[in-house]
């Protein structure tokens, strides 16, 4: 018995969904990756408070790993567990030893943007399939991001 054959949902569009989860799963893990970086090497003016928050940063991302690779388990799928898999899924690019606040933010608002539009275009091929959970689990990433993105440009300005 499969997951599917429970919750109701189309085998082949679960298939889709799988496979464009799987390609937000590596960049979330690359982004991940990122947030520590900066989280460990950030200098300077703003340093305490954005010490702290890249740490919340990195610690919601750990979550939403979690939860996108338990949904590639519902929906049928296998979550890839390799980082040398993630770098070639990935379309985040590994980042190296940011110091300077302003670099880190600006990369923080790329990723984001990224990340919002993927999660879009899942969202759309999910619908297709009637998955309202992948779409829920999403939409719901999608109200934090969009209010980050907001709050960074207000602390950059």
């Amino acid at each position: 018995m499969k997951t599917l054959d429970f919750i109701q949902l189309d085998e082949s569009g679960a298939k889709q969904v799988v496979n464009e989860l799987q390609f937000l799963l590596a960049d979330l893990q690359i982004y991940y990756t990122n947030l520590r970086s900066f989280h460990w090497n950030i200098k300077g003016k703003g340093f305490f408070e954005l010490h702290n928050k890249f740490e919340d940063m990195y610690s919601d991302v750990a979550d939403k790993i979690d939860e996108i690779a338990e949904r590639i388990l519902m929906l049928g799928g296998t979550p890839e567990n390799k980082f040398s898999e993630y770098l070639k899924k990935s379309r985040i690019s590994e980042i190296g030893a940011v110091t300077n606040t302003e670099d880190a933010l600006h990369n923080i608002l790329e990723t984001l943007s990224h990340l919002i539009a993927v999660e879009r275009k899942i969202i759309e091929l999910a619908s297709n399939y009637n998955d309202e959970v992948t779409n829920s689990q999403l939409s719901d990433y999608l109200v934090e991001q969009e209010k980050e993105v907001w709050m960074i440009l207000a602390y950059l300005s």
